[in-house]
């Protein structure tokens, strides 16, 4: 496949037409936007993949470092019990441990509103069975004899449990870690995806050029070379629709982020950042997308190299066969 163009002419003479050989992968066309749209959507959704999987991942770090360094004392409400002298007894009870660094008791506003998201506004505590709550920060370094605090608890304080939160949160911890081993698989899953929408996409441009591809290949050209137009012009695709998705990717990241951060001023938002944090996948995240972007274009070089590398070596075992 050729076009034309004037050389310049000698003095005194006419233009000559001189050929030059047109790439054997077509550059633009109808089939490589699409390819191109089709790469940019499986970048976004594996980028966002990533990003989840990053957030719950760093959430359930998180977790387990304040696990170890905060625990609980709950103290039911019964008949006739002093609540506020509970607590302080409760109080008193813990800080004679060592490996307490701090005790500190929720105080009646700060538990309405941590009832506010399921049972609304304007409660009245008195009318409810609520548990009240101290908080017990260790030392991580040294933390104190659990069972013993629990004993002591249990004795010097009537209706009062302490909760070292271990068993939720290893539930949490291990729900997290499924999350992250489905979200891999799901990233796997679009990654093959893109794989094969790259090999038909190949296919269909060798298909449309057969012929020129296998007069070069009788001719002499090496399946590498041939091999290596269609890797470039892939690698460019692949690098533009990765591209493209791995930066809508990152525009939804921000804008998440900004967004929660400017709305994290209700009982909901506050349970929400307790659970996620402030929905900022962080330097790990992007380079993540960074990451999936990069190894999507490689995908789609390689790709289309071992397709177009097979399919010669397909032709090359007719033609023997034939003679």
């Amino acid at each position: 496949m050729t076009d034309a163009s004037l050389e310049a002419a000698p003095a005194g003479g006419k233009a000559t037409p001189r050929r030059r050989l047109a790439p054997i992968v077509p550059g633009q066309s109808v089939a490589g936007t699409a390819l191109i749209a089709v790469i940019a959507i499986m970048t976004f959704l594996s980028c966002l993949t990533v990003g989840a999987v990053t957030l719950v991942r760093d959430t359930a770090s998180a977790w387990q470092t304040q696990i170890a360094r905060e625990a609980t004392i709950q103290i039911r409400p019964r008949d006739g019990l002093d609540m506020e002298a509970a607590l302080a007894a409760a109080k008193a009870v813990a800080e004679t441990f060592d490996g307490v660094t701090e005790v500190r008791i929720v105080d009646r506003d700060a538990t309405a509103r941590l009832l506010e998201p399921w049972l609304g506004t304007g409660l009245d505590l008195d009318e409810l069975p609520v548990p009240r709550l101290v908080i017990v920060t260790i030392d991580e370094s040294a933390p104190p004899d659990f069972a013993a605090l629990r004993a002591a608890v249990a004795t010097d304080v009537p209706g009062a449990s302490l909760d070292d939160h271990r068993n939720w949160v290893d539930r949490l911890v291990s729900m997290a870690r499924t999350t992250v081993t489905l979200g891999i698989a799901v990233l796997i899953l679009m990654l093959s995806a893109t794989v094969l929408t790259v090999v038909f996409a190949t296919r269909g441009a060798m298909a449309g050029n057969g012929h020129v591809i296998e007069v070069l290949h009788y001719v002499g050209a090496e399946a590498r070379f041939i091999a290596s137009q269609f890797r470039r012009h892939f690698l460019y695709t692949g690098i533009k629709g990765a591209a493209a998705g791995g930066l809508a990717a990152i525009v939804v990241f921000i804008v998440f982020g900004w967004w929660s951060a400017r709305n994290f001023a209700t009982p909901e938002a506050d349970q929400a950042t307790a659970l996620f944090g402030n929905f900022a996948i962080g330097s790990t995240g992007y380079a993540g997308v960074g990451v999936v972007v990069a190894v999507v274009a490689v995908l789609t070089a390689a790709t289309s190299h071992v397709t177009v590398v097979t399919h010669l070596q397909g032709v090359d075992v007719g033609t023997t066969d034939h003679i």
